[in-house]
């Protein structure tokens, strides 16, 4: 642990660094610190940061700024989340306020507000959907080769998707085959409507059709579509300001993460049961391209309907303290929002 004058430096030469983007010298400090001491003390004790590797200077007659090491201490340690001002408390009720008909909507909302609010990254995971319920299955023939699957969920999600149908396939079975998924698996939650699709439901369909198999690769397709972990991105852009655009190989590394799903739930890492708020650098995120940038997640609650997670991608110089103070705030509000919207359908 560092002394309480080596700590306020510290936390003066990353507030200073992050204002400016230059590095900062003794004689900038002295007029900062909340206390008085000689610029040969502060050389001093920025000198021996150095040494620990809290510090480091960009070259031999510059002043310094903070070191991968030097974040990661201030933010275990020193980091002091502001509170929220009231124009920007005010800007998120606004922007979240309108009538939402689907959960996907609040949550892709969100990840747009937090973007806009910060002209960085945002990444938004909604509530896992091990509680969400089938309530509903339909086909319906849309013309002689092609059939809409459609499937309601207890949050009152819809999804749909059309499959083109062999000239053989007996339409006259669509309603039997209706009847016997709804009578088997409305009610039960997703994951378990999955697992008896491939368990249960075959052998039932087998006594109406010689073959179900693609009859069940439609249905398998529409249900892990309802249950997939839904992630929106919004401020994609952004990162184009903190990349070296001259290497376009990182530039396409970049966006890649962010648009592959298996490389987003790594970045934002759900599985952490850490109710805070938790800050990893670019040297803890495990790709080359992420060297330059943070990410800022924080999970939310929404009860029995389960967690998520928001996320800012931005670049290692953010205002932390401004940040973690916003999604503390944010994460509330949505939750919030979260919580009326199933309350809608808990109730009826």
């Amino acid at each position: 642990m560092l002394s309480q004058r080596q700590d306020a430096i510290l936390r003066e030469v990353v507030r200073i660094f992050t204002d400016t983007g230059q590095p900062v010298g003794s004689k900038t400090l002295m007029n900062e610190l909340p206390f008085h001491v000689s610029s040969a003390t502060i050389r001093n004790e920025m000198a021996m940061l150095e040494e620990v590797g809290y510090l480091e200077k960009t070259h031999l007659s510059s002043g310094r700024i903070p070191s991968a090491m030097g974040y990661r201490y201030y933010l275990d340690h020193l980091v002091q989340p502001t509170s929220v001002p009231q124009d920007i408390a005010q800007r998120i009720d606004d922007d979240f306020g309108k009538t939402y008909h689907q959960i996907d909507d609040i949550i892709e909302q969100s990840a747009k507000i937090l973007s806009h609010l910060t002209s960085y990254t945002a990444i938004t995971l909604g509530p896992e959907s091990s509680s969400i319920l089938l309530t509903g299955f339909r086909i319906v023939p849309l013309n002689p080769h092609q059939l809409m699957a459609i499937i309601v969920t207890s949050d009152n999600n819809v999804e749909n998707n059309i499959y083109t149908i062999d000239d053989d396939f007996d339409t006259s079975l669509i309603e039997k085959i209706v009847n016997i998924v709804n009578d088997k698996l409305v009610g039960q939650p997703l994951p378990k409507v999955i697992q008896m699709l491939h368990n249960d439901v075959p052998a039932i369909l087998s006594e109406y059709m010689y073959s179900s198999d693609g009859l069940l690769d439609m249905m398998d397709q529409l249900f892990k579509k309802a249950g997939a972990e839904k992630y929106y991105v919004d401020g994609q852009l952004n990162l184009l300001n903190y990349a070296n655009n001259d290497d376009l190989s990182q530039v396409q590394s970049l966006f890649s993460i962010i648009n592959q799903s298996t490389d987003l739930r790594k970045l934002i890492d759900p599985s952490i049961s850490d109710d805070g708020i938790r800050v990893r650098l670019g040297s803890e995120l495990g790709s080359d391209a992420l060297k330059n940038y943070s990410i800022i997640t924080a999970n939310y609650d929404v009860g029995h309907h389960g967690k998520g997670v928001i996320a800012l991608l931005g670049p290692t110089t953010m205002h932390y303290s401004q940040l973690i103070g916003l999604l503390g705030e944010f994460r509330v509000e949505l939750a919030k929002r979260l919580i009326d919207y199933y309350s809608r359908y808990d109730d009826s």
